[in-house]
């Protein structure tokens, strides 16, 4: 077995919506991002390559890059996906927390954790996507941006 960790964050820009686990939630800001600033797949992602210890996502799709400018992160957790299958890994269990005051995560929870799964060739049950606050504390609890936290598990197939 192997387990990794994954964390990311995006500061909030214009815009009147944000991407989260491959959904598009109504919000009153958008982030700003090379690609499509998803936080909570960019997590889960870092999550994935940390298992394999191959790295992060911005070794992956270099923010330099211009093939990823405005990218769908979906095709960044479709990559991480095939790594795991071709390092012999299936997913055992894909934990995702978002941190921050807004949006509300929990009306599209289900969808984002469908997408999940579809990317990862997983069955949804292994899927976890959930949200906190930080009680109006720091640059979340401010409003200034939203952040995901994300572990794994990967078994040997």
């Amino acid at each position: 077995m192997r387990i990794g960790s994954g964390f990311d964050v995006h500061a909030f820009g214009t815009g009147d919506h944000v991407t989260l686990g491959g959904v598009r939630v109504p919000h009153v800001r958008g982030v700003v991002a090379h690609s499509d600033g998803d936080v909570v797949i960019h997590a889960l992602c870092d999550a994935i390559f940390g298992a394999l210890a191959l790295g992060d996502i911005g070794q992956h799709f270099p923010p330099t890059d211009q093939r990823w400018r405005d990218a769908d992160s979906r095709q960044f957790l479709r990559h991480a996906a095939g790594l795991m299958i071709r390092h012999g890994y299936r997913l055992g269990n894909a934990d995702v927390t978002v941190i921050g005051e807004a949006p509300k995560v929990s009306p599209h929870a289900q969808a984002m954790r469908a997408n999940l799964a579809a990317d990862l060739g997983a069955d949804v049950g292994r899927i976890s996507v959930k949200a906190t606050t930080t009680e109006k504390l720091g640059f979340c609890g401010r409003g200034e941006g939203i952040a995901a936290q994300a572990c794994v598990l990967l078994e040997r197939a």
